[in-house]
């Protein structure tokens, strides 16, 4: 985890925001000593939130079975429902 104060990131933003792509890593900022922010990559965002996003799915779809709304018999059912996922996360990565 790196950790720069708000000055870092005022006085030296290329070397930050450098590392944040080259890196994909996040910056976490501080103020006066405080957490206060966290600066990352376009591409680091987009791949936690695509992330985040097939979780919500693979979630929402195992909460679906457990009360029984949704129910596979065949695994390509299950299969071709998770390549449905992957495919809608892929097409807003690009985005």
């Amino acid at each position: 985890m790196i950790i720069k104060s708000s000055a870092e990131l005022r006085n030296n933003y290329r070397k930050v925001a450098d590392f944040c792509i080259k890196s994909n890593e996040p910056v976490f900022l501080t103020n006066n000593g405080e957490g206060e922010l966290v600066v990352m990559s376009i591409g680091a965002y987009n791949k936690q939130q695509q992330s985040l996003k097939i979780q919500k799915d693979l979630l929402r779809m195992e909460a679906e079975k457990a009360v029984g709304h949704v129910r596979y018999s065949f695994a390509p059912e299950v299969l071709g429902e998770m390549r449905k996922i992957i495919d809608r996360a892929k097409v807003a990565n690009r985005e």
